[in-house]
């Protein structure tokens, strides 16, 4: 599978939406980490987690990764789409609020060595992240482990994703025109109809039902 000519091909189109993919993201991102902050289920304790909740909310955060990573707008699909691998093969390292930043961080780190032929180095995403450099290279290496090292990503699970983001962005923006708030809306529309049921391996669906990471 070419990445690269992927990546290309959907840079131009991508770019007009990508501030907007990034809201969806982290509202989905933000209603799940809420979610996990709540169950009582047994949860195992990673290098992700961290003492206190981190001050700057999530959607900050991926606007902060979003301006200095400089990485390729695809990066952030493929990104999400390692989450969910994580969370399918880790079912127990939930992804709370305690958590969240540096799964974020970690994912597009990865996702930007593997798809861009030029990144910045993980002592950059470090300062980018607001962690350490010799945490961040821990993180790398635990979030490779934990996804079994499955980097590689086809186009149509590629596509399905970026399918289903486009479409919570759209939600959004149709619920902002009427002035519904959106975590209340989001609460809603997940406990009442799933979106996707089509993508590939990496049923964000399974993880919804399993108060993992929830995309539907």
């Amino acid at each position: 599978i070419q990445i690269q000519t992927m990546n290309q091909d959907l840079q131009e189109p991508m770019a007009e939406i990508m501030p907007h993919i990034i809201t969806a993201m982290s509202y989905l991102l933000q209603r799940v980490s809420e979610t996990n902050d709540h169950l009582s289920q047994k949860q195992s304790i990673s290098g992700f987690h961290g003492i206190t909740k981190p001050s700057i909310s999530i959607r900050s955060y991926l606007e902060r990764i979003f301006k200095y990573a400089n990485c390729s707008h695809s990066c952030y699909i493929v990104a999400y789409i390692y989450l969910d691998r994580f969370i399918k093969k880790q079912p127990f390292l939930l992804i709370n609020s305690f958590s969240i930043h540096r799964f974020i961080i970690t994912s597009v780190l990865l996702s930007a060595k593997f798809m861009d032929d030029l990144c910045y180095n993980n002592g950059y995403y470090a300062q980018v992240g607001g962690i350490s450099k010799e945490e961040m290279n821990m993180l790398e290496l635990d979030f490779l482990f934990g996804i079994g090292f499955q980097l590689n990503v086809t186009v149509s699970t590629f596509n399905n994703y970026c399918s289903f983001l486009h479409r919570e962005m759209v939600r959004l923006t149709n619920m902002n025109s009427l002035s519904v708030e959106p975590s209340l809306s989001f609460r809603s529309s997940f406990e009442t109809k799933p979106v996707m049921n089509t993508l590939e391996e990496d049923s964000l669906i399974t993880h919804h039902n399993k108060k993992q990471l929830a995309a539907a």
